[in-house]
């Protein structure tokens, strides 16, 4: 399994990871002023919400938007940009921003803006397949979130 990543039914998970969520939640919705407010309210420890809150989501959260940046060097060709394009169009990304910088010796910079949340398969995938056109020399995954 490549994925650090489960979907679990709550029943067989204990309950503070709920209330992770719900203090989560206060914070955000300003419902609480502190994070000591949030827990205790939440009835779970500081230290539970600082262990667990990077890392328990509910799924109206899990399924939000995804992004992802990357940097692709292209080799100076007609059609470079044109197959990046229909590359992530393929594997069901949508493009948010996107920005070539004129070709220099023969390289052009592209930086691509992501929205990978119904992407066809992992973001490895999608880097490995760019990898592997003709007119890309390299591609690096900037962030994702």
């Amino acid at each position: 399994m490549s994925s650090d990543f489960l979907i679990v039914n709550k029943k067989i998970l204990p309950d503070y990871m709920e209330k992770v969520i719900e203090a989560r939640n206060m914070l955000e919705n300003h419902e609480a002023a502190t994070i000591t407010e949030a827990v205790q309210k939440a009835g779970i420890s500081r230290n539970t919400y600082y262990k667990y809150k990077d890392f328990v989501f509910s799924r109206q959260e899990a399924s939000a938007s995804r992004h992802a940046v990357l940097t692709l060097i292209l080799k100076d060709e007609a059609g470079s940009l044109s197959s990046v394009i229909n590359t992530v169009t393929q594997m069901q990304t949508n493009i948010l921003t996107i920005s070539q910088a004129l070709p220099v010796a023969g390289k052009a910079n592209l930086l691509i803006t992501l929205d990978i949340t119904r992407m066809n398969g992992t973001i490895d995938d999608l880097t490995r397949t760019l990898k592997e056109l003709p007119s890309v020399r390299s591609v690096h995954l900037d962030a994702i979130e």
